[in-house]
């Protein structure tokens, strides 16, 4: 995937998500079209995070520091807006799966253990968002995308149950669009600052 075409795929997530949490938080129940596309914004969100801390010379642990404090500072807008305490926003949700990548990396085996089997019952998305973001991580970092395909389409399986439906898999014809070139600029801090005012704009409004 280009640098890019890395950003349009996070900025096209962006316009999903939003749709999917106006939805919710105006409580107009089920929306045609909104609402099954709002499936599809987190696992393109978790491939191309999945392909950032595959490339050569990423921080892995820097990645986890980041999503984990900005996680922390939109918890309390989350809270607020959904009225829910647990399970806890989706950026600590991919803090946790950074975080096992990690482990995978380090050979922590005990602390990949405690952070992939009780830990995410906490977050949203729980144990198919830690697979979804582990399995593509090991098919970017090793180069095995095309000739194990099948096993990141499995990925998706527990996602699917997840969600009830099977309108995540849309991410991966979606995915294509990572390889264009627009010499879109990048916005590191840009999606984080959106995520914690968006759900607060939304939630005082609804």
């Amino acid at each position: 995937m280009t640098s890019s075409g890395r950003e349009l795929l996070k900025w096209v997530a962006v316009v999903l998500m939003t749709g999917d949490h106006a939805v919710k938080l105006f409580h107009a129940g089920y929306v045609p079209v909104v609402s099954e596309l709002g499936r599809v914004a987190f696992p393109v969100f978790a491939l191309v995070m999945a392909y950032n801390l595959a490339q050569p010379g990423s921080d892995v642990a820097k990645s986890v520091k980041r999503l984990f404090v900005w996680g922390v500072v939109a918890q309390p807008v989350y809270a607020w807006a959904f009225g829910v305490l647990l399970p806890v926003n989706v950026l600590l949700s991919f803090a946790l799966a950074a975080a096992c990548v990690l482990c995978v990396q380090d050979r922590r085996w005990w602390l990949l253990c405690l952070f992939a089997v009780p830990v995410p019952l906490l977050v949203d998305y729980q144990w198919s968002g830690i697979v979804l973001v582990v399995v593509w991580w090991w098919l970017f970092a090793t180069n095995r995308v095309d000739s194990h395909f099948w096993l990141g389409a499995a990925a998706f399986v527990p996602l699917c149950l997840f969600n009830g439906n099977a309108w995540a898999l849309l991410a991966l014809p979606v995915m294509a669009l990572g390889q264009v070139d627009l010499h879109l600029p990048r916005t590191r801090w840009a999606f984080y600052g959106y995520y914690v005012l968006h759900i607060g704009l939304l939630a005082a409004n609804s």
